[in-house]
């Protein structure tokens, strides 16, 4: 009936702690995430999980013997796997890990079962690792791993050129050229993101549809584009980037039309917006969100519309998204898995930081749910491209662009891939001395 899932573990692996990697161990870190263990620090759990009161996601998981993991579904989820797949979804970790963290917090020192053991986390600056000697795999190539968090684009920039890293992330588009002409190596290639504007459907201006759609239409999105991410974005049609089904690139979005704006927001009597964005580098979105925010002001304010702006660094923003009023707001994602419903199931998340647009529409939520019930092929990619017009029809986002995924090498670092998903593999990377 496609509710349960019977998993085999591997056998002979140990945690990071030198506790067996077993069942009853997997069992314990997924019923965290479930209801009523999981906390507001596991983002995921619902969308991975789901929900008791919605009737979908884990009922039960059992231990059935050492080796064997039993998982019972609510109702069929054809995501389920590649969901359980995702980095970010179900960490498996050692028991004694989980034990030792403070109650309704992080774990601070996680101890998983990867090529690379936890060293050391310093909050807001590094995450240091070193390779696994007893990886059950084969053996990492690369003693030592260590992340800096620079939040500032041309600090990472800096950093890569004076040999104090050797690849960064989210390069800026316009910093591009410096990167190759300095003779580092730049890895371009199509992301599996969305960049959007999203509107407050819950409450202030935007909860009228007629409003967002007057909004969009006060848009130059593709001269938008062009001027901030020039060849390194494509404008986006879909909420889904273009190689992935069922997009449909003759889907309507709202088109470019000021007058008609200018003429539905003075009807509507709306005169100013509240709009708040975030300033750190995003994989949707390497410039940040103050551009966006400056040319939609701009846009808006050639139709009669004033639009104030708050900016806040991303970790601030985060919360603020959830606890602070405002009209428009700038977000976006990157597929976690490939699958739609991990792209189409924002719009239905009851979690606000996964749904900053607090869109809650039945017949979307129907469709949602049609999807995750129906088999991979024709008849689940046709209810997503329905998803896709139900969006662009009620205007819950303005969608602005899908990203290339931007990063800075040192020629001397060998066999590093950025996956489509976000996720860097080390395993396999090595480095020239």
């Amino acid at each position: 009936d496609g509710k349960v899932y019977t998993i085999k573990l591997r056998e002979g692996v140990k945690f990071h702690d030198g506790a067996e990697f077993n069942a009853e161990a997997v069992k314990k870190s997924i019923e965290r995430q479930l209801e009523p263990n999981r906390n507001s620090d596991m983002p995921y759990a619902s969308f991975v999980f789901g929900e008791k009161e919605a009737g979908n996601g884990v009922e039960t998981v059992e231990a059935v013997d050492p080796t064997t993991v039993k998982i019972t579904l609510r109702a069929a989820s054809t995501p389920f796997l590649k969901n359980l797949a995702m980095a970010l979804a179900s960490p498996i970790v050692s028991p004694a890990a989980i034990d030792a963290a403070t109650p309704g917090q992080p774990i601070a020192e996680p101890k998983g079962t990867g090529p690379y053991k936890f060293v050391d986390w310093t909050k807001g600056a590094s995450v240091t690792l070193v390779a696994n000697d007893e990886y059950w795999g084969e053996a990492p190539k690369v003693k030592n791993l260590v992340f800096k968090i620079i939040a500032e684009g041309n600090t990472r920039l800096t950093s890569l050129m004076n040999g104090e890293c050797d690849i960064i992330s989210s390069v800026d588009p316009s910093s591009a050229d410096q990167v190759t002409s300095n003779g580092f190596e730049l890895f371009s290639e199509d992301g599996m993101t969305i960049n959007y504007m999203a509107f407050n459907t819950e409450t202030g201006k935007c909860t009228d549809q007629e409003v967002r759609k007057a909004v969009a239409q006060a848009i130059n999105v593709e001269e938008m584009v062009q001027a901030i991410y020039g060849d390194y974005a494509t404008v986006a049609n879909s909420v889904m980037p273009t190689w992935m089904a069922p997009y449909a690139k003759d889907v309507k979005q709202t088109a470019y039309d000021p007058e008609a704006a200018k003429k539905a927001l003075a009807d509507k009597g709306i005169t100013s917006l509240q709009c708040i964005t975030y300033t750190t580098a995003r994989p949707y979105n390497q410039k940040g969100g103050s551009q966006l925010a400056n040319m939609i002001q701009g846009y808006l304010s050639e139709v009669g519309v004033d639009v104030s702006i708050t900016e806040y660094d991303w970790t601030t923003y985060k919360t603020k998204v959830q606890t602070d009023p405002y009209d428009i707001c700038f977000y976006g994602w990157t597929g976690d898995n490939g699958d739609p419903d991990n792209f189409m199931n924002l719009l239905a998340d009851t979690n606000w930081s996964m749904n900053v647009a607090h869109f809650q529409d039945d017949e979307y939520k129907a469709l949602i749910a049609q999807g995750v019930d129906t088999p991979d092929g024709d008849e689940r990619d046709a209810i997503y491209l329905k998803c896709e017009e139900m969006v662009a029809e009620k205007q819950p986002w303005v969608l602005i662009s899908h990203s290339k995924n931007l990063l800075g090498i040192n020629p001397k670092v060998k066999d590093f891939y950025y996956h489509p998903t976000g996720v860097a593999f080390f395993k396999g990377v090595s480095k020239e001395a």
